[in-house]
């Protein structure tokens, strides 16, 4: 590892600290189960335990950028096939950032959010099932030999369906755990479909790039589709998404905030690692990104506009925010087509910082609607309301979020999307003659992906946090304890950090392009060179300041000192109530009308037919349209086509002879040289 021995010390840290910080994660939720079920000191084992293996974990992350290279362990294990192979380059060290440090927080929050006392009978199952999911992503990232990594993809995908399924006795839950279990293992049949096929070309499962003569156009094309099948289903861009919104609603929300935060991050960057194997790609692999991103962004954030359930629109906007990563490394990929150093580094930093501020802000909404749900008992947005008086805290956390993801300054947000907007505008110049502005399409599209997400957390912030409950609540919903509040104040710490101070995060973006660009035509370039961050951390402070003189003024001009307290304007109402207030179905009809040919939107409008007309209610839906109109139709065509060959099943023992008796002779022909022996037989 080099002749220098603190350089050696540092590499060595940087390949082993992850294994380390993998294996604490992973038993730390062990020491519980031989404790009492409603025992305290478990849970409090299990989240100090989950700090010290992220801290482990990022800490190796840390180092691997500071050598600028990547380190390898590669250690047999007695496997006919593949080894313990590790390495933590640019590429690897950037997602486990992410990957380490949101379900270390969320350890944190379930403290009481799913606490032993509440939830006796799950809470050390969950706990358990939470280390191992940690602990897989942490593999997963450093594992550079393809059956490792389908170890650990395996373990990421059954602690996360035992973590969706915790509430065993809920109908949503075992629905939406199914659904997730066969989409995730559908994505896993392509995912070993990839890994054969990488090591027909390439000659062994490691995750290295192939030579340029290994994988020609059709092979390489097959491998890239593959790859698209099985990490796009984990990561859910639009239209493998289906198991993503039931999942994300019906999980604990901090097992949501991780879904969401991170284990979708796990489908990008192995998208990402498969994108950087692949010697010369075709333009139309980096369009095909860029045009699922486009349509995941705009059709992600319109299903979320419709929705309820506060939970799903959350995990709709996943989809969304999934979009805009796919749309950065979409630029990316036609920059490695085209040669194009600045589209590389633009589009693949702005995918990777969007990754990491995703992670960060979804996660801050889901713990704080977690917080709302834990306080009110419900996830329906139209039965809250006026929440911001009694949980003050938690209603200012879900706003640094919703500000984040709608990409606004001085937010996180904000830096992210505009490095994929400048890569994309620099794609308007003709490229040797051929027009690689058609990549420009996308910049009205993210545009109107931004507009719709402000119009949506407009809606959810009035409706749950102001004006006036909808409910009447038994006691006044109070404000989160200290250890649901602590891992959201950290994450919005670091959302205001990221946007108020980008320049932080260029080492490891720089480093990620670095690694991603390797065999490319040429080397990605700097971001400090194209993209000015110092103007953004300037635009952050002012405003900032604006922000905090306007709330200052405001205060003054609309409660004076003295000013009695009223109720929301009436709009001249003598006798105004709750229910007259804006829901969120109302505030979204006019969007989802206009948009009802992709929403399909379902309502039960009254009938009044007289001048005093009994009590009526009206009622509008928004499902899936992917899931149920055409998943479900096609698995029920298949269940019942499939239902004819029930009759081979007859329950005669004699019938299972036969079929025995067939596959024997088969085998045995299979293994005669037929062809042969007629041609034997024939020149005779």
């Amino acid at each position: 590892m080099g002749g220098d021995p603190e350089h050696s010390l540092v590499s060595l840290l940087a390949v082993w600290l992850p294994l380390v910080g993998a294996a604490i994660v992973g038993a730390s939720g062990l020491p519980g189960l031989f404790l009492a079920r409603r025992s305290a000191p478990g849970a409090w084992t299990a989240a100090v335990l989950h700090l010290l293996g992220a801290a482990a974990a990022l800490g190796g992350a840390a180092a691997s950028v500071v050598t600028v290279g990547a380190t390898s362990l590669d250690l047999p294990w007695g496997l006919p096939f593949g080894s313990f192979r590790v390495e933590l380059d640019g590429l690897s060290a950037a997602f486990l950032v992410p990957l380490a440090l949101v379900p270390a927080l969320g350890s944190v929050y379930g403290l009481r959010y799913w606490s032993p006392r509440a939830h006796p009978d799950t809470s050390r199952k969950l706990r358990v099932f939470y280390g191992i999911l940690a602990a897989s992503l942490i593999l997963l990232t450093v594992a550079r030999d393809g059956v490792l990594f389908l170890f650990a993809w395996e373990g990421m995908a059954l602690s996360a369906f035992f973590l969706v399924t915790i509430d065993d006795r809920d109908d949503q839950a075992r629905s939406a755990g199914w659904v997730y279990f066969v989409a995730t293992h559908v994505g896993t049949l392509a995912l070993f479909g990839l890994l054969a096929a990488v090591a027909s070309a390439g000659g062994s499962f490691g995750l290295d790039p192939l030579p340029d003569t290994a994988a020609p156009l059709g092979v390489g094309t097959v491998i890239f589709l593959l790859g698209l099948i099985g990490f796009g289903l984990k990561a859910g861009i639009m239209p493998l998404h289906v198991w993503l919104p039931g999942a994300h609603a019906v999980a604990p929300s901090h097992v949501s905030a991780v879904l969401s935060g991170v284990v979708l991050k796990v489908g990008i960057y192995g998208l990402a690692r498969l994108t950087c194997m692949l010697p010369h790609p075709p333009v139309f692999w980096g369009g095909l990104l860029l045009t699922l991103g486009v349509v995941s962004g705009i059709v992600g954030v319109l299903f979320a506009v419709a929705q309820h359930d506060l939970k799903r629109l959350l995990a709709y906007h996943s989809i969304e925010n999934i979009g805009i990563i796919t749309m950065g490394l979409g630029l990316a990929m036609l920059g490695r087509s085209y040669g194009r150093a600045d589209w590389m580094a633009l589009g693949l930093g702005g995918a990777i910082l969007h990754v990491w501020n995703h992670a960060f802000f979804k996660s801050l909404l889901f713990m704080a609607a977690g917080a709302v749900i834990h306080r009110v008992h419900t996830r329906e947005i139209d039965r809250m309301g006026g929440l911001a008086r009694s949980m003050p805290i938690t209603g200012a956390l879900f706003l640094c979020g919703a500000v984040a993801i709608c990409g606004l300054p001085p937010l996180n947000g904000f830096v992210s999307e505009l490095l994929i907007y400048l890569g994309l505008l620099r794609t308007v110049q003709p490229i040797d003659g051929v027009a690689a502005a058609g990549a420009a399409f996308a910049v009205p599209a993210l545009a109107i992906i931004g507009a719709l997400a402000v119009a949506c957390f407009v809606k959810v912030f009035g409706a749950v946090f102001l004006g006036s409950p909808r409910e009447h609540h038994d006691a006044t919903p109070s404000e989160a304890p200290g250890s649901m509040l602590a891992p959201m104040l950290v994450l919005a710490a670091v959302c205001v950090g990221i946007g108020a101070l980008p320049a932080l995060a260029l080492p490891f973006l720089d480093a990620a392009a670095r690694a991603w660009s390797v065999g490319a035509h040429a080397e990605a370039l700097p971001l400090g060179l194209l993209a000015p961050l110092w103007w953004v951390s300037a635009l952050a402070g002012a405003t900032w300041l604006f922000a905090i003189l306007l709330a200052l003024g405001l205060r003054r001009l609309v409660r004076p000192p003295g000013a009695a307290r009223v109720g929301t304007w009436d709009c001249g109402y003598a006798a105004p109530s709750a229910r007259m207030q804006y829901t969120a179905s109302s505030f979204a009809q006019i969007l989802v009308g206009l948009f009802a040919s992709v929403l399909h939107p379902r309502e039960r409008r009254p009938r009044v037919g007289r001048l005093f007309p009994r009590g009526r209610s009206y009622s509008s839906h928004v499902h899936d349209v992917v899931l149920a109109e055409w998943v479900v139709p096609a698995v029920a065509v298949l269940a019942r086509q499939a239902a004819r060959l029930r009759i081979i099943q007859a329950g005669h023992i004699q019938l299972y002879i036969l079929y025995v008796l067939l596959i024997v002779i088969a085998l045995v022909l299979s293994a005669v040289p037929l062809l042969d022996l007629l041609r034997s037989l024939v020149t005779r």
